[in-house]
């Protein structure tokens, strides 16, 4: 009984590290901002029809969790003195 629940522990742990890797969150954030700005447009691009299967269209609670990462990088960037890279704008 104990090994069986040793075993599943086990493989809860590595299907949490491996969601945990794979996350989005996890990626770099401007790689993150950058795909969610792409997300974004392919929405706004995308014109449903009849042909067009109903997945084609991107989740709408993924749609708001990009709208909000992009609203807060416009934010952070218009309090910053400083480019990405550390120099300062002028």
């Amino acid at each position: 009984m104990m090994r069986q629940v040793s075993s599943l522990r086990a493989g809860l742990i590595a299907i949490s590290l491996a969601a945990a890797i794979a996350s989005p969150a996890r990626a770099d954030e401007r790689a993150q901002l950058n795909a969610c700005k792409a997300l974004v447009d392919r929405a706004a691009q995308s014109q449903p029809t009849n042909a067009e299967p109903t997945n084609a269209k991107p989740d709408e609670a993924e749609l708001q969790r990009c709208r909000q990462i992009i609203r807060e990088w416009t934010l952070r960037d218009a309090r910053m003195s400083v480019d990405e890279n550390g120099k300062p704008l002028h």
